[in-house]
């Protein structure tokens, strides 16, 4: 992560292969005040190369919402939880939001 002021809003990507381990991850980070919200998008088809083979599976989308000062927490936590061996996680600063949508955000994750 190179973002380097700590309340910068993160858009933070992540796949699940089913609707119960989104559903706890999404529960957990926001329990937890490492997100503050977590969309969860089903049916969401991913193709990829795992292990020297093309895989097509449906899995769950999730699109959560942190700072930069809680991703390094938020992506340990992920890592612990998630059943995947290499886990998607991949975090887009927001340059441009609805300013108290994004303090919102900030309050939520706020330790």
């Amino acid at each position: 992560m190179t973002t380097t002021d700590p309340t910068t809003v993160l858009l933070c990507h992540c796949s699940c292969p089913d609707q119960a381990c989104a559903r706890q991850l999404a529960e957990t980070l926001v329990g937890e005040r490492l997100a503050a919200c977590v969309n969860q998008l089903p049916g969401v088809p991913s193709t990829y190369r795992w292990q020297g083979a093309v895989t097509t599976d449906s899995e769950v989308l999730l699109l959560i919402k942190t700072t930069a000062g809680r991703f390094e927490a938020l992506k340990a936590r992920l890592l612990q939880l998630h059943p995947y061996e290499l886990p998607e996680l991949v975090a887009v600063p927001v340059t441009h939001g609805h300013d108290a949508y994004l303090d919102w955000v900030r309050a939520n994750v706020a330790g």
